[in-house]
């Protein structure tokens, strides 16, 4: 049985997984050696926090984000509870969130995609960068 990699290795190479999984071509160029064989550069992946009504609207906007390769995975956590301020009232629903890991230059284009597909009048995206939510 081959040993585990501790824990800070397998951390080191899910950055280098992400882009070889978003960009569908491992990176062009290998890492430095002192670069602990990662190949992650700050800042070049992120995460994004989406939720959404129910699994069935959650399972579609996933599929086609990794689809449309604007994603390298995402992630469904069921049965969240959300509490809000909606319309000038204290609201709490379930939902579903997505949990969405791409490139930071694809950010932009996936925020675009998800506002065009989902059902909620204002789509909640949060990632890496400063946001209002």
């Amino acid at each position: 049985m081959p040993a585990l990699l501790p824990v800070a290795s397998r951390l080191l190479l899910l950055p280098r997984a992400l882009l070889t999984m978003a960009s569908g071509s491992p990176p062009t160029q290998p890492p430095p050696a002192s670069d602990s064989g990662s190949g992650y550069v700050p800042g070049s992946v992120s995460a994004a926090f989406v939720t959404c009504p129910n699994e069935k609207v959650a399972k579609e906007i996933a599929r086609a984000v990794v689809e449309k390769r604007l994603a390298a995975c995402v992630n469904l956590i069921p049965q969240i509870t959300s509490i809000y301020e909606w319309k000038g009232k204290i609201e709490e629903d379930s939902e579903v969130l997505m949990m969405i890991k791409t490139q930071s230059s694809l950010v932009p284009a996936l925020t675009d995609f998800v506002r065009s597909v989902h059902p909620y009048e204002v789509a909640e995206s949060c990632h890496d960068e400063p946001c209002s939510c």
